[in-house]
């Protein structure tokens, strides 16, 4: 089983998409959390993403407005533009 994420910031960065939902590996990328979508996609088969505060493996997880996912010590926050 996976260990809690290394504590980020007490404050989260907001990442605004266009449109939801958004796949978690994309949104990694998009972020700039992840230096490629390689990197991305291995980071969450390999457990080292959570979301909502739970470890996500699923590369194709749909993210959608408020979710909350955390890598490499950073909360990013989805927010959806409109």
């Amino acid at each position: 089983m996976s260990a809690k994420p290394k504590s980020a910031s007490s404050t989260s960065r907001i990442v605004l998409i266009r449109a939801a939902p958004i796949e978690l590996s994309q949104f990694l990328k998009f972020a700039g959390a992840a230096e490629s979508g390689g990197q991305a996609k291995q980071a969450v088969v390999d457990g080292e993403v959570w979301v909502n505060g739970s470890v996500e493996t699923r590369k194709g997880k749909k993210l959608v407005g408020g979710d909350k996912v955390t890598f490499g010590g950073e909360t990013l926050v989805v927010q959806v533009q409109g």
